[in-house]
């Protein structure tokens, strides 16, 4: 489990909004994001990324790893692969919907299952749904708006 902070860019979060769970880095804060993909390559890009703009980001890889995190620390967004390396991602998204209702779920994706947009019936915390290869940028964007008040 990586759970590194921002990065040596310091602390100039793009992701500014006071709420509870969120890291302090100085005198901001930055948002908590949870990030489950069996990839470590995409995974290690992805949280590189959101660590550059701020977020706190912690990366695992599968089921139990998710939820080890949700009991234990507040989170406001999850980006989960729709196939974890063990486990199911409907199970993290009803945990998280339990565990900590505030948190977004944004479903990422290698396949064409749910490109109908029909996740959003099945998942009550679905936000977001991407394909694996969105560029890291867009994923960033999509994490900065719904980790906001959105």
């Amino acid at each position: 489990m990586d759970t590194g902070i921002p990065g040596r860019l310091g602390c100039q979060p793009k992701f500014g909004v006071e709420h509870p769970g969120y890291a302090r880095c100085g005198s901001e804060v930055s948002m908590h994001v949870l990030i489950v993909e069996p990839s470590r390559e995409l995974g290690g890009l992805w949280s590189q990324h959101l660590r550059r703009m701020g977020a706190h980001v912690t990366l695992v890889h599968d089921q139990d790893g998710a939820v080890e995190v949700l009991r234990e620390q507040e989170v406001q967004v999850i980006v989960l692969n729709l196939l974890p390396e063990e486990g199911s991602a409907f199970a993290i998204a009803d945990y998280a919907s339990v565990s900590r209702p505030e948190a977004k779920v944004v479903f990422v994706t290698n396949t064409t299952f749910f490109s109908d947009g029909s996740i959003f019936r099945h998942v009550p915390n679905a936000s977001g749904f991407l394909g694996a290869d969105t560029p890291p940028e867009d994923l960033a964007a999509m994490v900065d708006y719904w980790g906001g008040t959105h």
